[in-house]
């Protein structure tokens, strides 16, 4: 068995368990954004000396300890950073949903309609999402995320295997 199919069965394995316990899949997810979120404010303070004006040094500071400041928000209350990332959630595959309506309308053939396809069900999603927050909160993250790994799961077992010395 190959690399790429040891990774989809690990993908569907995590995909099951996030979609069986979404409460814990979110909640993970959430520490580990709020985790990233920390390097990344980490990352901009070490960034400060390449900045040659105040201006960038400024910008660097204040990105840095957004990131940080976030990250602990994040990191000390997870459960109340869930329900606010399920409504950015939300929002955010609203708007995606509605710029690939447009997309959909604008471009022809089959990509045409698939894109119009994608963008009602990316916006249908969004509305339920903000529609049903904050109580939708508890699960929609982790389910989400769990169809997300389901479906990287499905990518991997339907690309073509890797061909020696490529």
């Amino acid at each position: 068995m190959n690399s790429r199919r040891i990774a989809a069965v690990l993908l569907v394995i995590a995909a099951i368990a996030a979609i069986l316990l979404p409460f814990v899949s979110a909640t993970l997810l959430t520490i580990g954004i709020g985790g990233i979120a920390f390097a990344a404010g980490i990352g901009q303070f070490l960034r400060l000396g390449e900045e040659s004006n105040s201006q960038g040094k400024l910008f660097r500071v204040l990105s840095a300890l957004l990131y940080i400041g976030g990250s602990i928000f994040i990191l000390i209350d997870p459960i109340d950073s869930e329900v606010s990332l399920t409504l950015f959630a939300g929002i955010l595959l609203l708007v995606e949903g509605v710029m690939e309506l447009a997309s959909g309308a604008s471009a022809s053939g089959p990509a045409g309609g698939l894109s119009l396809v994608d963008g009602i069900l990316t916006s249908l999603i969004g509305v339920l999402l903000v529609l049903e927050w904050p109580s939708d909160s508890l699960w929609a993250l982790g389910t989400l995320f769990g169809v997300a790994l389901f479906t990287s799961a499905l990518k991997l077992f339907s690309s073509p295997a890797e061909q020696p010395g490529n």
